[in-house]
């Protein structure tokens, strides 16, 4: 799930040295093939785990970029590949099929763990705080003109300027738009006129809303754009958006033979935020930094890598 980026990753991997993560003897020649979705978050955590391996002194084979949430987990389930970054909510409504959402982040967490090892024998290890959850977006100025705060409040713009964008796969899915509509209790043809939702590529939705061609949209929680555009993020006050939180997943035999890999991502994954990611996917679809560097230079700064 999550927002789409806005530039294609490469096979780049810059050099590091080790800093705070130390080279593991255990892990020397051990082959790690680090795979990813092909959006801009993606990439750039992708990014971190192919440099923090490295640094850890693994062979890593960076397969980063993958089209599609269902083709890269396919490539970690089938054994092509060792280890991805995933979302707890994807894992357990794509991924295992599940129709009840779970908003409480810890639940979510701990029943995705739980059933991908049993069923599949992937291995999550604890997420990240960053939550890249869906959520409805407005202007600063649409927030302070009609004091809209959380999703209820949609309902106080009035009728005629109650305009919607939303990307094409998100509208109708269960934990989307139209499920979201009719969680708040308002009627999709009546309270929500059709005629006021507009369906529009994810390149273009942040700026329709900026802009003003429509008053609502239907965002992701980190995506650059977000503070970039200075978009305000609506309140889920019913709590009926799943809990997105990133976290490292890899193969039962990886995670059995090297249970330190764990321990490497671990100071890693408590420091990824919500601010902290919209930050670094802004540096790759705002000012157009590439995904490896912008990985490399956080670790840097973070003190996990020279």
């Amino acid at each position: 799930m999550a927002g789409c980026g806005l530039q294609p990753a490469s096979s780049f991997v810059p050099p590091v040295e080790p800093a705070g993560i130390q080279p593991l003897p255990s892990l020397e020649g051990t082959r790690v093939r680090v795979t990813s979705k092909e959006f801009t978050e993606q990439l750039v955590l992708g990014k971190i785990a192919v440099l923090a391996l490295t640094a850890a002194g693994a062979d890593v084979a960076d397969q980063t970029n993958v089209q599609g949430s269902v083709n890269a987990r396919a490539s970690l389930t089938r054994g092509d590949a060792d280890l991805m970054w995933e979302y707890t909510g994807t894992g357990w409504i794509t991924y295992l099929g599940q129709t009840r959402t779970l908003p409480d982040p810890h639940e979510q967490y701990v029943a995705v763990r739980d059933l991908d090892l049993r069923e599949n024998g992937i291995v999550w290890l604890p997420p990240a705080p960053l939550n890249n959850s869906y959520a409805m977006g407005v202007t600063r100025a649409t927030s302070q003109k009609w004091g809209v705060k959380t999703i209820s409040d949609i309902m106080k713009i009035p009728a005629n300027e109650r305009t919607f964008c939303v990307d094409h796969e998100t509208f109708g899915r269960d934990d989307g738009f139209l499920g979201m509509v009719k969680a708040y209790g308002m009627n999709y043809g009546k309270e929500v006129p059709r005629a006021n939702v507009r369906r529009v590529s994810v390149g273009v939705l942040y700026n329709s809303v900026a802009s003003g061609q429509c008053a609502v949209g239907m965002v992701t929680t980190t995506d650059g754009r977000v503070q970039a555009l200075d978009l305000v993020l609506l309140e889920d006050d019913k709590k009926f958006f799943p809990s997105y939180n990133a976290a490292v997943t890899m193969r039962r035999e990886l995670a059995d033979a090297h249970p330190e890999i764990a321990k490497i991502f671990a100071p890693i994954s408590a420091k990824l935020t919500d601010d902290v990611m919209r930050g670094l996917n802004a540096q790759v679809d705002v000012d157009g930094d590439v995904p490896a560097l912008v990985a490399r230079d956080w670790l840097r700064a973070e003190g996990f890598v020279r």
